[in-house]
């Protein structure tokens, strides 16, 4: 069968999967390995135990279980509450300043978790209801938690890279180091969008009016100390693998550890609350590695039948410059966060872009790094954005989808803007790698 028509016919077997409810993971290895049989034969199914060696005995990958066991004993330790705490008190009394806390906070869990929902669950939980009830703004309170809450996948550790990394045979510990430069940039940019609107718009936030008994001085030192902790377990992880202590599989064994120290010192550390860790980490390990099993099996399936080459001979016949190829990449991408979530995005499109784009004389890990920023825009874009429904899972009943809709558009556009300027200047995410790995 013609690769082009065999592609078409992979595409709207799986839509068709997606749409009636199949699970993911079994839909795309299951529809691999029925054209594969019908059009390739028996030894089709020799890629089912190489595959499966590969995915499930794979050091990198080691890496999901741990961060995500390290999540889960962060979200059961009161982690979220200390550090939206902390940093209400640094912040002090602004205008916004509830909002830029959601901003902060979600940065900080983002370097916990490496996983979008975690973020907005979190401090959705924590943060949404007060600010509606101080009279903010709907759409800012609803925005800076949702656009907070992607950076769960752009902050290391991030499962997504770990995927990429572990797809294309790249460096996890320098896509680590080099998103930091475009992590930074954004956080910044929507920390200035809430100062600036609020300062034109007061009324889009209005200064904290309640009378709240000051804090003694030993409840000050407490919720720094807590703080203070919770920063030191981001320094532990990411400084673990800076400093070439620890490989980044080996740093989420770091940061398990990390997050158990912290449940006795926030005095939650309880046999009952690591069997919920455990048991909500098995469930979401399982899965995942479901997912990246069928994922791999369908990707596998496709190259071999030679869609490497189509893509290549495609871009090539297109008659775009290198960057030309390299956006539309990207408009592909956004398309395909229309439908599916983060890490399927990864797992089929990173074989298959990434080997074009260094054909192209571009760097793999500054390619990674558009991808992941890429995925945090598509799954948090209307209409079916994943991301978009973790927050109404946790909102409050009078907050309707085209509340959510309208509330991302702003934080959509400065990520945008944190893409094209990434795309434009790689030297952001190579020049510190580069400075601690070397080239």
């Amino acid at each position: 069968m013609d690769i082009g028509l065999l592609t078409g016919v992979l595409l709207v077997c799986v839509l068709t999967a997606f749409a009636l409810g199949a699970p993911v993971g079994m839909a795309l290895g299951g529809i691999a390995m029925g054209i594969g049989y019908l059009t390739w034969g028996d030894g089709i199914f020799n890629v089912l135990p190489t595959t499966t060696e590969s995915v499930f005995f794979s050091f990198t990958l080691l890496a999901i279980p741990l961060y995500i066991y390290m999540g889960q004993l962060l979200t059961r330790s009161g982690i979220g509450d200390a550090m939206f705490n902390a940093s209400q008190m640094l912040i002090g009394r602004l205008r916004g300043s509830l909002a830029i806390s959601v901003i902060c906070v979600c940065s900080m869990i983002g370097a916990m978790v490496g996983i979008i929902g975690a973020g907005i669950m979190t401090s959705g939980s924590i943060a949404l209801k007060p600010m509606l009830e101080r009279g903010y703004d709907k759409k800012l309170a609803l925005g800076v938690i949702m656009a907070g809450g992607g950076l769960g996948i752009l902050i290391p550790p991030s499962i997504p890279m770990i995927m990429f990394a572990s797809t294309t045979q790249n460096s996890v510990g320098r896509l680590f180091i080099g998103a930091l430069g475009p992590a930074l940039l954004m956080i910044t940019l929507m920390i200035a969008y809430v100062v600036i609107s609020c300062k034109i718009k007061p009324e889009r936030a209005p200064l904290d009016s309640e009378s709240r008994p000051p804090m003694t001085p030993k409840v000050k030192f407490q919720t720094l100390r807590d703080g203070f902790f919770s920063l030191l377990l981001i320094v532990a992880v990411l400084g673990s693998i800076m400093s070439g202590i620890a490989t980044p599989t080996e740093s989420g064994a770091v940061g398990v550890f990390g997050a158990l120290i912290l449940a006795l010192v926030f005095k939650r550390f309880n046999f009952k609350m690591m069997k919920l860790a455990g048991f909500e980490t098995s469930v979401l390990v399982s899965v995942a590695m479901w997912i990246i099993l069928g994922a791999t099996v369908f990707s596998n399936f496709h190259m071999l039948m030679g869609i490497q080459t189509m893509v290549k001979s495609f871009t090539q016949n297109l008659g775009l410059p290198p960057i030309g190829i390299i956006i539309m990449f990207q408009l592909i991408m956004i398309l395909l966060g229309f439908i599916i979530d983060e890490f399927i995005i990864v797992l089929m499109c990173a074989p298959l872009f990434t080997p074009v784009a260094v054909s192209l004389g571009y760097d793999p890990i500054w390619f990674g790094i558009l991808m992941i920023l890429n995925i945090e825009i598509a799954v948090q874009t209307p209409p079916y954005g994943f991301a978009l429904f973790y927050l109404k899972g946790i909102a409050p009943p009078e907050v309707t989808m085209m509340d959510i809709y309208k509330s991302i558009t702003p934080f959509v556009m400065i990520k945008v803007v944190v893409l094209i300027i990434t795309m434009v200047f790689p030297e952001l995410v190579l020049w510190l790698p580069n400075h601690l790995m070397g080239q």
